[in-house]
């Protein structure tokens, strides 16, 4: 299991330059991305650490599944505080500071009743970083006034879902001062975190390809009256031909590839199938008079991206939520000297490995473990959701604000893992032809650097 040559190690040798991609045709990095000119006062936040705080005092907003989910374990990372709690609805605010005492833990103040009630606990002077766990149609607008408002910002997926609104969360980031970032908490599955490492100590040779997504069968919990308030993510796909979630399995794809630290998405291309699975659910199991007979559905059943990149390595990235199918976000990576696929786990690598046969997965995610599980896997289990990702997540947040430190995830990736919701729209509305993927970075996606594959730290003492 010794790996190769670390890719880490040899990163940035031929960036500058161009290098050619392992076909011999000039890898995509030849064209000019879109970017946006940077407007007066605005600085980077590559690198920029956050201001070291002895603790951190969180404001959530939205507190419905998610929101209520990921409750105690902002309660339980040490150093952490929820002193302010929102939801337009006063009973789900209400029930979070309930919630938080019944834990012994202070009772938050609390914001409801009103469109304007995120608006205020934004301007609080008591919190530290806002939480946002709220409809996707609400991220854009309440991720900005939470930067306006002099805090840092963790927003559930995706930040935004116009590509203008990217933009803007990137541009006000910097003008701000303040960070913001996509609250991945697949970024931080022991499988992925140590294929991470795995691909950037060269086990896989170079890599050449990646395969992640979002497949859920949701129709069930698309058709509930109280899972997604008021129906939400359903009415989603009745609005819009976007790729909506594809994150959960591309932004762990992304990583491995040092997605800007190295080599930036170039262009994407977008296919969809015809929208069947949602209307034959109605048709099946959903009682005349239901409002979801007024519905039309418009978004296909598969979304597929499929994205190049400046090095030349190619991803695919697919959601798909409305068709029967067991849970999958893939993970596959694939190099010059091996495999390594998620569902189910398994890898196949040279020369450890000879014949047609996967091997189990298990020995080498025991040899590449990450040091934050090895630091907090137990409490994880105890305190997390999604295997104690969630916890692993809310953790190294806290700790990275507590201790003054570089984000592992910033505003360029955030920006770019998203942005295959309104990339995926304007490439369907050309026929699939591939569209340019915007340079969020202004070029510093050549720079090498760290994100993810973090060096081992403790959590200040308090």
């Amino acid at each position: 299991m010794n790996p190769t040559s670390s890719r880490r190690s040899i990163l940035g040798a031929g960036l500058a330059a161009g290098v050619m991609a392992v076909t011999g045709v000039p890898a995509a990095a030849a064209t000019t991305p879109p970017v946006e000119p940077r407007r007066p006062g605005q600085r980077s936040m590559i690198g920029v650490p956050f201001e070291a705080h002895h603790r951190v005092r969180i404001g959530v907003i939205g507190l419905g599944n998610r929101g209520m989910g990921m409750l105690s374990g902002w309660s339980a990372v040490p150093g952490a505080v929820v002193t302010a709690v929102c939801d337009i609805r006063p009973e789900r605010a209400t029930k979070a500071a309930d919630r938080l005492v019944q834990l012994g833990k202070p009772r938050p103040a609390i914001h409801s009743g009103s469109a304007k009630a995120a608006a205020e606990l934004c301007q609080r002077d008591d919190v530290d970083l806002v939480y946002i766990a709220t409809p996707w149609e609400f991220h854009y607008s309440q991720g900005k006034a939470a930067l306006l408002g002099g805090k840092h910002v963790g927003i559930e997926l995706p930040i935004a879902t116009e590509m203008a609104e990217l933009w803007d969360l990137v541009n006000t980031s910097e003008r701000t001062r303040k960070h913001l970032w996509l609250m991945e908490n697949c970024n931080y599955g022991r499988n992925e975190l140590a294929i991470l490492k795995m691909a950037h100590d060269g086990v896989f040779g170079d890599i050449t390809n990646g395969h992640g997504g979002y497949m859920h069968d949701l129709r069930a919990l698309l058709f509930s009256d109280t899972y997604y308030t008021d129906s939400w993510r359903r009415l989603w796909h009745t609005r819009s031909i976007a790729s909506f979630y594809p994150m959960h399995g591309l932004a762990p794809i992304a990583a491995a590839m040092d997605v800007n630290r190295g080599d930036r998405f170039a262009t994407l291309a977008a296919t969809a199938t015809e929208a069947k699975g949602l209307a034959d659910y109605r048709q099946r199991f959903m009682p005349p008079g239901h409002p979801s007979w007024k519905e039309e559905y418009i978004n296909g059943d598969l979304i597929t991206c499929m994205i190049s990149t400046a090095q030349g390595r190619v991803i695919r990235a697919e959601h798909a939520v409305s068709s029967p199918r067991p849970y999958s976000r893939i993970n596959s990576l694939v190099g010059s000297r091996g495999i390594v696929e998620d569902y189910p786990e398994r890898i196949y690598l040279e020369p450890d490995h000879t014949g047609d046969v996967w091997k189990p997965f298990a020995p080498y995610r025991a040899e590449y473990d990450h040091w934050l599980w090895k630091k907090i896997g137990d409490d994880a289990a105890n305190n997390g959701g999604h295997g104690g990702m969630d916890y692993v997540l809310q953790w190294r947040i806290v700790q990275q604000m507590r201790a003054g430190l570089v984000p592992d995830i910033d505003v360029y990736d955030s920006a770019v893992w998203c942005s295959p919701v309104p990339l995926s729209v304007e490439s369907l509305r050309k026929g699939g032809k591939p569209v340019d993927v915007p340079d969020f970075t202004r070029g510093a996606w050549r720079k090498p650097r760290a994100g993810l594959d973090s060096r081992d730290t403790d959590m200040p003492p308090l």
